[in-house]
């Protein structure tokens, strides 16, 4: 028996949940502290991007026994 992963796209929507997370925490402390610095539009665009990507193609893997 081998175990293969169902959505290969998975490790990649966890990997981009994570830099978006970043970019937009970062953007809301620039827009509290220093409004004149902050990027927020960009940054809802890219979490709009990601709820997209992650609605599409999910993001948790699932896992698929073979039987040879």
């Amino acid at each position: 028996m081998k175990t293969t992963l169902k959505n290969q796209y998975a490790q990649t929507n966890q990997v981009l949940i994570f830099l978006v997370s970043i970019v937009f925490g970062y953007n809301v402390y620039q827009a509290i502290v220093h409004p004149e610095k902050s990027h927020l539009i960009l940054s809802f665009i890219l979490l709009a991007i990601t709820c997209y990507m992650c609605k599409e193609y999910g993001y948790k893997a699932k896992k698929e026994k073979e039987e040879n």
